[in-house]
């Protein structure tokens, strides 16, 4: 129920919540319920896009979405804190890594709520690159949400001093150049990871060979949705 009471705090008075976090209240416990929660969700929301394939993709998608978004976590937080730290931030690791969860807590509670629509698409629909792009688009709504809680918690988060006008356009850069690599790494870290929905004509495979890349896989999707290419 703690958990539960995060997510709406989250939600409900986000800025209060940020500047908790910025005065450092119950950092652990914040993290630990947003954890725990996005974990739950996103697991969810994996086994709803594997279920068009099989039990075991289901299965295997609930681990791997989680999965996917904490080893991105991991890979990008670093890279956030050194750039704050550049450009005369405060904020520590904790924070930082805090801010990230609130956005990723954000993304799964949205990919949550467009549980049912998937599950309408997916009952509704057998054509699999049709499916494959629906979830690529929900996933970016979500992921622009999250991204915008996260631009608001750095504002509360920064301390304001004298140059502070200065600081937020610094700020501004310090998150678009982050989020352009979060894409990136996050896009990869997916396509390593792949499959999350399963080829219908495919047997169940836990992970597929490396080769090309996301954004091409897309456009190639795109391509035979309109009669131009046939993808796998």
């Amino acid at each position: 129920m703690k958990d539960l009471a995060v997510i709406e705090t989250i939600l409900r008075n986000r800025y209060h919540f940020f500047g908790e976090i910025r005065e450092g209240i119950g950092l652990q416990e914040k993290m630990r319920a947003m954890l725990i929660s996005s974990v739950a969700f996103l697991a969810l929301y994996g086994a709803v896009m594997g279920s068009t394939h099989s039990l075991w993709q289901a299965l295997s998608s609930a681990v791997k979405l989680p999965l996917l978004f904490l080893a991105t976590l991991i890979v990008c937080s670093p890279t956030l804190y050194f750039f704050n730290v550049l450009f005369g931030s405060n904020q520590s690791l904790t924070q930082n890594v805090s801010l990230i969860l609130t956005a990723i807590t954000v993304t799964a509670v949205l990919l949550l709520s467009f549980a049912p629509i998937t599950l309408f698409f997916l009952l509704t629909t057998s054509h699999y690159q049709f499916f494959k792009l629906l979830n690529v688009g929900v996933s970016a709504i979500a992921g622009s949400m999250g991204v915008t809680f996260l631009g608001q918690g750095m504002r509360v988060v920064s301390a304001a001093g004298k140059n502070k006008d200065e600081g937020d356009r610094a700020r501004r850069w310090v998150l678009r150049l982050w989020v352009l690599i979060y894409a990136f790494v996050g896009s990869q870290m997916a396509w390593t990871l792949r499959p999350f929905i399963g080829a219908p004509a495919m047997k169940f495979e836990l992970f597929r060979q490396l080769g090309g890349n996301f954004y091409a896989n897309v456009f190639a999707s795109i391509g035979e949705i309109l009669g131009f290419v046939m993808v796998r």
